[in-house]
């Protein structure tokens, strides 16, 4: 079982499972996202990030820094060559898809994380943040973006790591968000609240 009592008291997933952290913007859903991933690299979890905003250094600097000791983590940054920011090369931290409209480029860079892992690095149990499905949706349609997530979410149940996504809930309409939401085992929802420091959270599909 995946714990998340770091992060959401009393609850856990199952291996292979993939939760969908929903949103508006500026609510704390990319937040919420990370502390998952190093509460699971404090238990010696792998962390795989894919970032379709970000690049993979600042990703790095971010993450690590909330991490205890040396985190056992990759990258897939999707955003660095699409910027056309010199030339780059993939190395044991770093794997670089074209950009997040080439989306079989990320699932193989995924795979090959995977692989890594646990046969390369001995890790029985890995965590996996795809940030952000809305990059996704900006680039294509729903369709292809359904598509994708439905092998991508395939390859987290078969290697029994856990999948966590984030969307921004108000960029989409409720067809798009319910499409969507089918995909995943939990939906974490994050809304403000009047206490800027503690977002509002409801949970659908977590085992407590």
């Amino acid at each position: 079982m995946y714990d998340l009592a770091d992060v959401l008291p009393d609850a856990e997933l199952d291996p292979g499972s993939n939760v969908l952290i929903a949103g508006p913007p500026l609510t704390g859903k990319r937040q919420i996202a990370l502390d998952i991933l190093a509460s699971g690299a404090d238990r010696g979890d792998g962390s795989i990030i894919i970032t379709t905003k970000d690049s993979a250094d600042k990703v790095l600097d971010e993450y690590t820094a909330q991490v205890d000791g040396d985190a056992d983590i990759g990258v897939v940054d999707c955003v660095t060559k699409q910027r056309g920011i010199g030339a780059v090369d993939d190395d044991s931290r770093i794997k670089y898809a074209s950009s997040p409209v080439d989306m079989t480029g990320i699932g193989i860079k995924l795979s090959e994380f995977l692989q890594e892992f646990y046969e390369g690095r001995g890790r029985t149990e890995s965590r996996v943040l795809l940030y952000s499905v809305s990059t996704l949706l900006m680039y294509s349609n729903l369709q292809t973006v359904f598509r994708f997530l439905h092998v991508f979410t395939g390859r987290i149940q078969s290697a029994e790591a856990l999948g966590v996504y984030v969307i921004d809930s108000t960029a989409h309409d409720d067809q798009t968000m319910n499409t969507l939401k089918q995909l995943f085992d939990a939906v974490i929802e994050v809304e403000a609240s009047d206490d800027e420091d503690e977002p509002k959270i409801r949970t659908a599909g977590l085992s407590t």
